[in-house]
């Protein structure tokens, strides 16, 4: 399946995407596309359903009808860095020993195809296109033999990123990750049915038709049933949270010289089997 939220900001209802690349309204079924909805007993009651019976809502997505983050009511939005090995080395850094982890707030999560906007002051915003895994069963200390179990689907994330609040102000991360409109997440979530092998995935990103980032799954340092597990040694991991495994090489800061977004600039990028986003840089 692939599921979906549509309508304006802050009200989204739940939909699906029909074979015939129409949505279908869920929000007689489901209130949202959040918490035990994600579950495997909770798809298996939106996979029991005839689409067809479902009614169908105007527009086209991701055209004239606006698509929201495809998870709701999110509890964690985890991040992986340096889970390429070359993308470590264009970024000057070690290839890591164990997962490097760091958080998106949650206010961070927008559309698929919403404005990006540049924090005020900022000169070094950057993109990263990266496969996001959506926890649909709950749990802790997680064998890696069994965590593909707890994995509800897949999604496309743009982890935006400010380089300079990230790299030079010191302390965490975070600080250069998690700012207003960093993390858009969609244009749907493709149930883990759907997906043969999330370690082959081709994944891509434009800036105005430039293509700076084209990469494979296949690359990551460490694989998204390894990622799972070791999150649930330090954290309980819970449905609807969403995990954003790394991207490949590419990004602005290891272009020679670096180059940065500037309001205007438009942003394309995709995942094989999972879906494009839009968005427009604005200051």
């Amino acid at each position: 399946m692939k599921l979906l939220r549509y309508g304006l900001p802050g009200v989204e209802k739940p939909g699906l995407l029909d074979d015939e690349g129409r949505v279908r309204d869920l929000s007689a079924v489901i209130d949202d596309l959040a918490g035990d909805i994600l579950t495997p007993e909770g798809l298996g009651r939106l996979a029991a359903l005839d689409p067809a019976s479902l009614p169908l809502v105007d527009g086209v997505p991701q055209q004239d009808l606006r698509l929201g983050p495809c998870v709701g009511r999110v509890g964690k939005f985890i991040c992986i860095g340096l889970n390429y090995a070359d993308h470590a080395a264009e970024s000057g850094m070690d290839i890591p020993a164990e997962p490097v982890v760091f958080s998106k707030w949650t206010s961070a999560i927008v559309g698929p195809d919403d404005d990006v906007e540049i924090p005020r002051g900022s000169v070094k915003t950057d993109w990263e296109v990266e496969l996001g895994v959506v926890i649909g069963k709950a749990g802790r200390y997680i064998d890696e033999a069994d965590a593909m179990d707890h994995v509800a689907g897949y999604c496309v994330i743009n982890d935006v990123s400010e380089r300079e609040y990230q790299i030079e102000r010191g302390g965490t991360w975070d600080k250069g990750k998690g700012c207003d409109t960093f993390g858009p997440l969609g244009p749907w979530l493709v149930t883990a049915d759907e997906v043969a092998d999330p370690q082959n995935l081709r994944l891509w990103l434009e800036v105005d038709g430039h293509r700076y980032q084209d990469g494979n799954t296949r690359t990551m340092v460490f694989t998204v049933r390894e990622i799972v597990s070791y999150l649930s040694r330090f954290m309980s991991l819970q449905p609807g949270d969403v995990i954003s495994t790394g991207t490949p090489p590419g990004v602005g800061l290891g272009q020679k010289p670096p180059v940065y977004l500037k309001p205007g600039q438009t942003m394309k990028l995709g995942i094989e089997g999972l879906g494009e986003q839009r968005q427009r840089v604005a200051a």
